[in-house]
């Protein structure tokens, strides 16, 4: 008891004398996002498709993927020529979450002939698995980005007590290791890196067994951004940015994929 008395104590003074950090502002362009939520609304939607959600997270500063929505195979083959190959498809559909489970992308796409039998393939897979899908809306043409960490960020907002930052190990195993850590908004710098050091993916951006370091700087960037656009639009009630790819140190991050709800 007296130990853990003196743990205690040793905690809470280690927390008094932590350094002092600020909510720091990032020049960013709210007007071009508020258009992109009313034409959501105007639409009927409180559902963000994906081309929307990273046009948002561009204007706050993100970098994002060249990528562009189709709705035919031929449009889609023209698309991913001007891109540039590889490429990746997936399916944009509002009643499709979880795109992987239902067989809505396809990866590293190097030719014509493998772009038109992937965006049949992602149009059959959607229509089996969600026979009310609204496949209409199209497939997604985006560059193909390799050789980064992936990590999750993300916000779900509490009636209680507001925005709720998350990151984690992102990518398709976030369910299955649960490796994330939780912070509201506003974020300060050092309140991001705490989040980043409090999960066992701060161990790999770090680097092991002879990996080069990734760019942790630039999460916790990230983080800020997206602690700054969670403040600024109170109707997001959800945002998922996963996966984040992280890139060697210098190198920066670059979002993949992303989804946002919206009251």
């Amino acid at each position: 008891s007296a130990t853990r008395s003196i743990v205690t104590m040793q905690e809470y003074r280690s927390w008094v004398a932590r350094p002092r950090t600020e909510v720091k502002a990032f020049e960013v362009t709210r007007d071009d996002v508020r258009r992109v939520f009313d034409k959501v609304r105007s639409q009927g939607r409180n559902y963000v498709h994906e081309t929307e959600a990273m046009e948002v997270l561009k204007f706050y500063g993100f970098h994002i993927p060249k990528s562009q929505l189709t709705t035919t195979e031929d449009e889609c083959a023209k698309l991913s020529e001007e891109i540039g190959y590889p490429v990746v498809l997936k399916v944009s559909s509002p009643n499709i979450v979880h795109k992987t489970d239902v067989g809505g992308v396809e990866l590293n796409l190097k030719n014509t002939l493998e772009v038109r039998e992937a965006f049949r393939r992602i149009i059959e897979n959607a229509k089996r698995s969600k026979g009310d899908a609204k496949i209409q809306v199209g497939v997604n043409v985006q560059e193909f980005v390799a050789n980064g960490k992936e990590m999750i960020i993300g916000m779900k907002r509490d009636p209680q007590f507001g925005p709720l930052l998350m990151f984690g190990l992102g990518g398709i195993y976030v369910q299955v290791f649960r490796d994330i850590s939780f912070r509201l908004a506003p974020i300060k710098e050092l309140g991001a890196r705490h989040m980043i050091e409090s999960t066992k993916a701060s161990k790999l951006l770090l680097g092991v067994r002879g990996e080069k370091p990734s760019d942790i700087e630039s999460v916790v960037e990230s983080l800020q951004r997206m602690s700054q656009l969670v403040m600024d639009f109170p109707e997001i009630q959800e945002i998922d940015i996963n996966p984040l790819l992280v890139f060697e140190q210098g190198k920066g991050c670059k979002v993949v994929d992303a989804r946002i709800v919206i009251s």
